[in-house]
């Protein structure tokens, strides 16, 4: 199976899934990728989880939430998918009115999308500190791996909001405007850069357990 407009996370193999990410075709994309990182980060954050022992009540819920997210991930990986077809279709129309509006709707659906699985992600940051701090030594790196994956995807998920906003000018408005009509989407981008930064704060706190044989420990 290597058609693109077939392959979803749900049916396809991780061989499909690549394969089809490698072609030229936008769909899926670096957006349904952004989604595949979470869902590596939630999938390890549930396995950390798994083997860590105790008493915690938070730790229940944290695996319990762990697990829905990767399936919720996957889910928003092919939505993605789905809003960068469209993205691409709306830029391969002639010019004109109807090609100005095309981009406007597939531009604040593309936005949306990202905007809703790095929000997802966002909710993830804490519980992986949490076992940063609580969960089984002996997966500390698993918990770093997790800690890259979702790094990954929330970095995604801020540039693509931030470039499917930016291409509503193609469709006449300026960014003035545009971050008026869309207060949310832009607040988005903020919130998305302020994650970074809690991310590469916690992997910095745990990177000495995690890797001790590197420069400087």
């Amino acid at each position: 199976m290597n058609d693109s407009e077939s392959v979803t996370t749900q049916i396809s193999t991780v061989e499909d899934w690549t394969l089809a990410l490698a072609e030229s075709t936008g769909s899926p994309g670096g957006g349904a990728g952004t989604g595949v990182m979470l869902a590596i980060a939630a999938s390890l954050t549930s396995m950390v989880a798994g083997y860590t022992e105790g008493g915690h009540a938070e730790l229940a819920d944290l695996h319990g939430r762990s697990r829905a997210l990767r399936e919720t991930a996957l889910h928003l990986a092919d939505e993605d998918a789905a809003a960068s077809k469209a993205f691409g279709a709306a830029f391969r129309l002639a010019p004109g009115p109807e090609r100005e509006d095309a981009i406007h709707r597939a531009s604040v659906d593309a936005a949306k999308a990202s905007a809703v699985l790095g929000e997802r992600a966002i909710e993830a940051i804490e519980d992986l500190g949490w076992l940063a701090e609580n969960g089984n030594p002996a997966l500390i790196a698993d918990v770093v791996v997790a800690f890259g994956a979702l790094r990954a995807a929330i970095a995604g998920a801020r540039t693509n909001v931030s470039f499917d906003l930016s291409s509503l000018t193609s469709a006449g408005a300026d960014l003035e405007k545009v971050r008026e009509d869309h207060p949310h989407l832009w607040e988005t981008v903020d919130r998305l850069s302020k994650a970074l930064d809690r991310i590469d704060e916690l992997t910095a706190s745990v990177d000495r357990k995690a890797a001790p044989t590197t420069a400087g420990s």
